[in-house]
């Protein structure tokens, strides 16, 4: 019996399309990876790229690229583009535990000689401008809180403590601040990021998907030298965009006002949690799922008690439930603020559907402003902005997101497996969350429980629940 043998083909000697190609000749030939490898150049691997991934159509290849590509000084709505290619790896710059300077915000191509430059950049200066001159009345508040260790030195205490006070902060900063981005992701995923991005109707978007598919090319020439504006998607968003469509959102909007339930759960099945079970009953046994169903359907509530815990009851804090979770659904519309909206936009496994960013569903107002005497200078600013959009959106709409604060609401409509339920809802209520994703997390956690008591009931949560959170830390939401 020959050997097992485990090991690396490593990007230090081999670059990622040959990599990518010994891994796709195993189909076909009986050699080890080490003298598939061997025999190959990036010639041969280019012509074999161009031969099968582009000429056949097996992009499935191309996934054995990977890339990791780094991206500075970039707008946070660009960030948005970028992180909605679901199956990719991302870090960017947090808003928690660092902080912007005076001159940290970006300013779009669109606006180069145009009237309303002078308005967006006033703006942008006065929201950094608040955003800076808060932090030190907030650290103030926080330092009342959070006593200094023993033997706990300046740098130690201050990243203790920083997330604190910068939480409250952050609602100032503008859509348009710098952030730097990590991006990891195979030449598939990529190629068609790039083609996202080159289809985008922002001008810094577009720019950003060329500059990637340059850098890219020069590791794999001939995985993403065909990626380029995608008509479907470009055209899409034209004819949304259109005027006759304004007119209908108009309509519609003049009869959908804000709701005060921010989120709502609109859409579930009913049979979820006998779905589940008979998904796992069908995992273990040796039968049909349609008599999977049937069979647990005709248990009795203790019964199906029983197996709920079996499935879920023994789990510790970081195991993860069984895939058959996936078996069930949740669909909620939901409003929370842009800052919140950035951590949530993370959670990929979802199906998210996020609106353009507005400045018209209003705003948060976190209540350590008023706690540290500077409230009015923080709705101040936030006005402002309101004032710059509006005279922006009568342009140019996807412009005017830029100036959009994290204070600012957004809607987004998502849905999630029960699985996911579990992941998002226990990761973000956790007590080092930010407090707005806490606040989404528990309510969201607690609509599930409500119609899937069941198996929800195994969601760990903390004991405060979301009103707690929402008015200890909002003014208004």
């Amino acid at each position: 019996m020959p050997t097992r043998q485990i090991y690396l083909l490593s990007p230090k000697e081999l670059s990622p399309e040959t990599i990518a190609v010994a891994f796709a000749k195993t189909s076909r030939s009986p050699e080890s990876f080490r003298e598939i490898a061997a025999e190959l150049s990036d010639e041969k691997s280019a012509r074999f790229h161009e031969k099968w991934v582009v000429g056949y159509g097996h992009a499935s290849v191309a996934e054995h690229a990977v890339l990791h590509i780094a991206i500075e000084n970039i707008s946070r709505l660009a960030v948005e583009c970028l992180e909605s290619n679901r199956l990719a790896s991302y870090t960017e710059k947090s808003t928690r535990y660092q902080k912007w300077d005076a001159k940290a915000f970006f300013i779009p191509p669109e606006l180069d000689g145009h009237a309303l430059l002078e308005t967006f950049k006033r703006t942008c200066k006065l929201l950094f401008q608040t955003y800076l001159d808060s932090l030190q009345p907030m650290r103030s508040l926080i330092e009342r809180e959070s006593t200094r260790r023993e033997q706990e030195s300046n740098d130690a205490y201050d990243r203790r403590i920083r997330s604190q006070y910068v939480d409250s902060c952050r609602f100032l900063l503008p859509a348009a601040s710098l952030a730097n981005l990590g991006m990891t992701a195979n030449a598939r995923v990529l190629e068609y990021a790039i083609g996202k991005m080159l289809s985008h109707p922002l001008a810094e978007v577009r720019q950003i998907g060329l500059e990637i598919k340059r850098v890219a090319k020069a590791e794999v020439p001939t995985l993403v030298k065909y990626a380029d504006a995608i008509p479907y998607l470009v055209e899409t968003y034209q004819v949304f965009s259109s005027d006759s469509s304004k007119t209908l959102t108009s309509e519609i909007t003049r009869h959908d006002q804000i709701d005060s339930d921010w989120c709502k759960l609109i859409d579930f099945d009913p049979e979820g949690e006998i779905k589940v079970l008979a998904a796992a009953l069908y995992r273990f046994g040796g039968f049909s799922y349609t008599k999977s169903l049937e069979t647990i359907r005709a248990t009795s509530p203790a019964e199906r008690l029983h197996l709920a815990d079996s499935l879920l009851g023994r789990m510790k804090e970081h195991d993860i439930p069984l895939r058959e979770l996936e078996y069930t659904t949740y669909t909620f519309d939901l409003i929370l603020d842009q800052g919140g909206y950035a951590e949530f936009k993370r959670h990929r496994m979802m199906t998210q559907t996020p609106q353009t960013l507005t400045a018209r569903l209003g705003y948060a107002v976190p209540y350590r402003f008023a706690q540290t005497g500077i409230e009015s200078r923080y709705r101040s600013a936030m006005e402002a902005a309101l004032q710059a959009y509006e005279e922006l959106t009568a342009w140019n709409p996807q412009v005017a997101a830029y100036i959009v604060p994290n204070g600012f609401n957004r809607r987004v409509l998502f849905k999630m497996n029960l699985r996911e339920a579990f992941a998002f809802c226990q990761l973000r209520s956790s007590a080092q969350a930010h407090f707005s994703m806490r606040r989404v997390a528990r309510r969201v956690a607690q609509e599930i429980q409500r119609v899937h008591p069941l198996l929800a009931k195994y969601i760990s949560l903390p004991e405060e629940p979301w009103q707690t959170v929402e008015s200890q830390h909002f003014i208004q939401t």
